[in-house]
């Protein structure tokens, strides 16, 4: 026969199992009923060699959570170039693709792929770069001189042969353009004089003075009002799944307002969260100067896409700025016939107020508060 006190333990241990019991199924009745839907995998393609703090709008959305939010599980993956992002695209290989203008605009006319414009993220903020004390001082001075580019199948060619044409420069007689490679060995060249100019994007060139070369920058002002960077996916894409498409848009909205509002915060979060792109070979204030150095080029060239678009709602595409891009690259005999604007961008009424229908004062909030860690 049990004891009083025996029973007594017994009956009260019964007691607190019960209603341990009953507190975890009130805590956690969802796990039990309903478990949470899994995240649909999308992959973007973005063509460049390392995905570091330039691309904001692609990065912090991964960093934030914002993608998560919206019920997708999103890796970017790096790939050669617009061409080989669009060529990804075409075979099933990735959701969504980071392009030049010039890649959208060529796909849809000579090689009549229904790639489509969702979101304008930049203009064309390629410069010359030339050493700030020499003697070349406007491009009148590039006759007779070596100009340095990346590559002679970049899409830089054709605007630095425009620009000079126009300025009363031959650029097949009167200069010598010469493939570089980027980085490292096109500064050199320039410091060795092996080239007296380099013709590079925004971010490049900060990235040359930042190593220590002070740069004067030449540019046609007119190359800040065509479109360059666009965030885009395929027609197949918006038919089959509308709501991704949007909620995707949304997220880089989302992340383009926070790291517009505290360019530092997002250059934190994203060291923190991808540590492998963090650059090295200096104290960690001169890295972080070089860093933001960089983004805030590149914000720049994104406030200058959202003023040419209207300056009201994220990623809107003006049609009149891609016609005029379409103008150029025919004018430059980059491009065989011309389309109608409006069948490579997707302008359904009611999309570009879609993604940016959040909570934008939160997204400023959390910006300005910065929990980067």
């Amino acid at each position: 026969m049990l004891s009083p006190t025996t029973t007594a333990l017994r009956i009260g241990f019964a007691r607190l199992a019960l209603g341990l019991a009953a507190a975890l199924a009130a805590l956690a009745p969802a796990h039990a009923q309903a478990p949470a839907k899994p995240l649909k995998p999308v992959t973007i393609a973005l063509g460049t060699q390392v995905v570091n703090v330039t691309y904001p709008w692609l990065t912090l959305p991964i960093a934030l959570g914002y993608w998560k939010e919206e019920g997708y599980d999103v890796k970017v993956v790096t790939v050669g170039g617009s061409l080989q992002g669009i060529q990804q695209m075409v075979a099933g290989g990735v959701e969504f693709a980071q392009v030049n203008s010039t890649g959208l605009i060529q796909a849809n006319t000579d090689n009549n792929v229904a790639v489509r414009g969702l979101m304008g993220t930049g203009v064309i903020d390629w410069g010359i770069g030339v050493t700030q004390d020499g003697p070349i001082k406007s491009v009148t001075d590039l006759k007779g001189k070596k100009i340095g580019i990346f590559s002679l199948g970049t899409g830089g060619v054709p605007l630095l042969k425009g620009y000079l044409r126009s300025n009363g420069i031959d650029p097949d007689k009167d200069v010598q353009i010469i493939a570089t490679g980027a980085g490292a060995p096109a500064l050199e060249a320039l410091k060795s004089d092996r080239v007296q100019a380099l013709m590079f994007w925004g971010s490049a060139l900060t990235g040359f003075q930042n190593a220590g070369t002070p740069l004067r920058v030449l540019y046609a002002p007119a190359w800040r009002a065509l479109p360059d960077f666009t965030f885009a996916t395929m027609q197949k894409t918006i038919d089959a799944d509308p709501a991704m498409v949007e909620a995707i848009s949304r997220g880089a909205a989302k992340a383009t307002l926070f790291a517009w509002t505290n360019p530092d915060c997002a250059r934190r979060i994203h060291w923190k969260n991808f540590p492998s792109t963090k650059p090295t070979g200096a104290d960690e204030a001169t890295l972080a100067k070089w860093d933001l150095a960089l983004l805030n080029t590149q914000l720049d060239t994104m406030k200058a896409a959202h003023a040419m678009n209207g300056g009201k709602l994220i990623g809107a595409m003006d049609p009149a700025a891609y016609g005029r891009m379409q103008d150029f690259m025919q004018g430059e005999g980059l491009i065989k016939r011309t389309v109608p604007v409006e069948s490579m961008l997707y302008l359904k009424p009611g999309f570009v107020e879609a993604i940016n229908r959040f909570d934008h004062q939160a997204v400023i909030d959390a910006a300005k508060a910065c929990k980067a860690g």
